[in-house]
Order: C-alpha cells, then sequence, then structure tokens
C-alpha cells in the first residue's frame, strides 16, 4: 500500500499547510513537505470520477465486502489519515485485483469502517495495519468525496539550489511568501504563501538550512578530488545586477559563486561534478579582484545585503556591469546575497580564499617605472615590498615590510605613490611609481595586506595600532 511523506522527527520531515501560486493567479491550498534533501507541494488534484462511478449513491454510506488475494492482498492503496487532517482515502484501485473485482469500489473513496470498526480517527500507518490484519474476508464501510481526491506532487530537490524572497529577475520582495528554485532553471516550487511571519521565518530558517547542509557536503566531495591548493571555501547563489541600454532599471540574474583555491568562479548553472567545475565560463583571480560590502545607505534599489566585485585583470575578465556601468565597461559589478547571513558567509569565504590563494602565490611581480627607469615592484608574502632594477638577481633597490606602509594614492590611471615609514628614523619615505596596469597592482596588494591583518601577523596588527 502507498505511505506518503509523514511528519517524523528521526528522519527530519516537516510538513505543515500553506498557499501556492504561480505569482499570477489565486493561490490555492497545498501542504509542504521538508525532507533532507528535497521540498515537496503536495496539493489536491480534481480527478473526473470514472463513468461506472454514477450510478453509485454518493449520498450515503456503502458496504463492500472484498476476498483477498495471495498475491496483490486487496489490490488497493490509501493516503490520507488523522495526522495529516484527511480521512483514509483510498487512492489507487489495481487493475483486475480484489478490489477492482468488487465494482463497487472507486478512487476518492474515504473509508469509514473495516469490519464494522470505525478508522476515522486513525492515523495513516495504523489504518494500514488494520488493514492488513482485516482477514481474508474484508467488508468496508465507505462514502465517496469526489472533491477528495489525491494529492498532486510537485518535488524540488535542495542540493545546489536556493530559497529567495524576491520576484525573480527583480528587486521587488514578495510579502509574506517564498519560492524555492533548484540547481536547474525550471526546478521550482512556485510561490509559497505562509500563514504568518513565524512560520514563514520557520521554513525559511528550516529550508536554508538544510541547502547549506547538503551544499556544504558536495564541497566536501568536490575537495577530495582536488590537490589542497585548489580547495573550494563557498559555493552558493548570489544575483547580479545588471544595467543595458534598453532600461533604465537593473535586472538581476542568478549566479553560481565559487570560490576556489585563487579562483572566483561564476557559473549560471552549478557543476554537479569535477569535469563540469572545470568549465567554469568566467574565472576571475581572487588576488586580482576587489570585495566590498554595500553600505544600506549605498543601495541602489530595494534590494539588500549587496556586495560589489571589481576585477584588476584587464580585457578579457568579463563584463565589468554595475550601478551606472554600461555593458562592457569597467567599473564594480554589483551583487546581492539573500540574507544577511549569506552576505556574511560570502564575505567570511572571500577572506579565507585571499589567504589561501596569497600564500600559495607567494610573490607577484609587476612591470614599473621608477625614476625613469624600468624596474619590477615585486609583493613577497614573508618579504613585503621590493624594487629592483636591472638583470634578474640584482639586490633590490629598496625594500619594506608590509607593516612598514603607511598609506598609499594614485592618479587613477597609471601613476602611484607608496608611503613608507624608515623602521630607524621613523620618518615617512614616499616611493613614485608608475605602472600601465595600475589596478590590477593596486587590488593585488589589498590583497596580500588584507591576507596579512587575517592571518594575524603581529608586526602588522602592532604598526596597524600605533597608526590609530
Amino acid at each position: 500500500m502507498m505511505t506518503p511523506i509523514e511528519d517524523k522527527k528521526d528522519e527530519k520531515i516537516r510538513t505543515g499547510m500553506v498557499q501556492v501560486s504561480d505569482g499570477k493567479s489565486r493561490p490555492r491550498a497545498a501542504r509542504l513537505v521538508l525532507t533532507m534533501d528535497a521540498v515537496c507541494v503536495q496539493r489536491e488534484a480534481c480527478v473526473p470520477a470514472p463513468a461506472r462511478d454514477k450510478s453509485v449513491p454518493h449520498a450515503r454510506e456503502r458496504m463492500v465486502q472484498i476476498t483477498r488475494q495471495k498475491v496483490g492482498g486487496l489490490g488497493l492503496s490509501i493516503k490520507g489519515g488523522a495526522e495529516h487532517k484527511l480521512p483514509i482515502l483510498i487512492s489507487k484501485i489495481y487493475k483486475d485485483q480484489a478490489a477492482d473485482q468488487t465494482g463497487q469500489l472507486f478512487v476518492g473513496d474515504a473509508v469509514i469502517k473495516v469490519n464494522g470498526e470505525y478508522i476515522t480517527a486513525c492515523k495513516h500507518d495504523d489504518a494500514v495495519n488494520i488493514l492488513r490484519n482485516a482477514g481474508d474476508i474484508v467488508v468496508l464501510t465507505v462514502k465517496h468525496y469526489r472533491a477528495a481526491t489525491p494529492f498532486l506532487q510537485k518535488q524540488v530537490p535542495l542540493m545546489m539550489g536556493y530559497v529567495t524572497r524576491y520576484v525573480l529577475g527583480t528587486d521587488k520582495l514578495r510579502p509574506g511568501a517564498f519560492e524555492v528554485r533548484g540547481a536547474r532553471p525550471h526546478q521550482t516550487t512556485g510561490v509559497i504563501h505562509a500563514e504568518d511571519p513565524a512560520s514563514l521565518s520557520h521554513w525559511l530558517k528550516s529550508i536554508s538550512d538544510n541547502i547549506v547542509g547538503l551544499t556544504n557536503l558536495q564541497m566536501k566531495l568536490f575537495n577530495r578530488a582536488l590537490p589542497a591548493g585548489e580547495r573550494i571555501e563557498y559555493m552558493g547563489w548570489v544575483h547580479e545586477g545588471v544595467v543595458s541600454a534598453a532600461q533604465p532599471w537593473q535586472t538581476y540574474r542568478p549566479k553560481f559563486l565559487v570560490l576556489k583555491g585563487t579562483d572566483v568562479m561564476l557559473f549560471d548553472t552549478p557543476p554537479m561534478n569535477i569535469t563540469e567545475l572545470t568549465k567554469c565560463p568566467e574565472v576571475l583571480k581572487v588576488y586580482q579582484t576587489m570585495f566590498r560590502t554595500v553600505k544600506e545607505s549605498e543601495t541602489v534599489d530595494w534590494r539588500q545585503h549587496c556586495f560589489l566585485v571589481q576585477s584588476g585583470a584587464g580585457p578579457g575578465a568579463g563584463p565589468g556591469v554595475g550601478p551606472g556601468v554600461g555593458p562592457g565597461g569597467a567599473g564594480p559589478r554589483y551583487f546581492s546575497a539573500e540574507t544577511r547571513q549569506d552576505l556574511l558567509r560570502v564575505e567570511a569565504a572571500w577572506t579565507a580564499n585571499i589567504v589561501n590563494a596569497v600564500v600559495r602565490l607567494g610573490k607577484k611581480t609587476f612591470t614599473v617605472v621608477h625614476g625613469g627607469r624600468a624596474a619590477g615592484l615585486t609583493l613577497d608574502w614573508t618579504g613585503g615590498f621590493s624594487l629592483s632594477e636591472g638583470t634578474p638577481g640584482a639586490p633590490p633597490v629598496w625594500s619594506y615590510r608590509f607593516s612598514q606602509l603607511r598609506g598609499s594614492s594614485d592618479d587613477g590611471k597609471s601613476k602611484l605613490k607608496l608611503h613608507f615609514q624608515d623602521a630607524e628614523t621613523k620618518l615617512i619615505e614616499t616611493k613614485e611609481l608608475e605602472c600601465q596596469i595600475l589596478q590590477s597592482l593596486l587590488f593585488c596588494m589589498h590583497a596580500f595586506l588584507t591576507a596579512k591583518v587575517a592571518s594575524v601577523d603581529p608586526a602588522f596588527l602592532a604598526s596597524i595600532q600605533q597608526s590609530n
């Protein structure tokens, strides 16, 4: 006999009544079932009664005798039960088996008695056991409920999915409602309307927790197959704001963000295996990319929990779209996370990725002009800043630890001034440079300094405290 999903605490399953719509039509009542790996929307389907049902006297109870068969038993399945606030309903009758042979039982019949004993207050499992143990000759007292037909089920897997309160592609927040979307575009629950704010909050947290748990599990599986230096720190959905010439406002497109090794990876659909992971359509280097959270006073629309990402890697790094930036521009890209907790997770993972990337990189040298001569400015994780001229391996013209940097200034084009404090005299010494890829150099400097702070470099922290 078929058994519907039930609310069993040991399986961490939660059920509840909600309203569901497609976002346009009037919401309809449904049952929402949350398991560890999926969300299932169950709603009643209007299934027309069979033609032979026209002769059944619907207005009164009927007694039907069934002779159990050795193969197939009673030949029917049931759904419903007291825990679902539904009668025990016949949900399926198997062709040519015992129930079908009576010609008097139909899908939609509610079983009221079994061998004269009421089962209207029984839970589903209890009703199943009563029917199984009712003997070879079973007398069912039934009544047909045309509206009490089986539930249709729509299931959305949570692995690498997301839950959102926003209307897809916009900054419009749905009042008292949300939508669960799977890893693939066609996977959606529709719009789910909660009964009250407390229920909404509970559903959102429960679903989000399951999604994070499953996504983290997938991340661990990926990491087992990846070298130590290519470890994934974060996987999850964000939404990128896009401004096009065709419209004055910003729309949003979902992007699956992966922070792996030295890479910032953006997918249109999540990678399901290592092969798909290696075919990312857009990859940025984290040590050449700036990340900044957007203050509430700086948001461009009703979307909250936003951040900016700007790459200094030059052409080919990807479209620089963001507020006030047209297609192909070089400005910062504007992203929105669903909740503040999601934003904090992205920020923490980004910092961890920068530390890992910088330590793995070790050093990075940029071609610059110093005093009218070509030179190489090296950022070294252990040594700090150094400038070399002439042949490779020659002693540096000057060098400073990261903790000696007191500030910098630039003209936004190619000229840069670095202000260092001499370790002995305590005087500020300014070094003037020119670099054709200035933005990339600045972002890389920021990455090295961020890594030093995040890795709790005592000398660096002490210098920060002294300067404050």
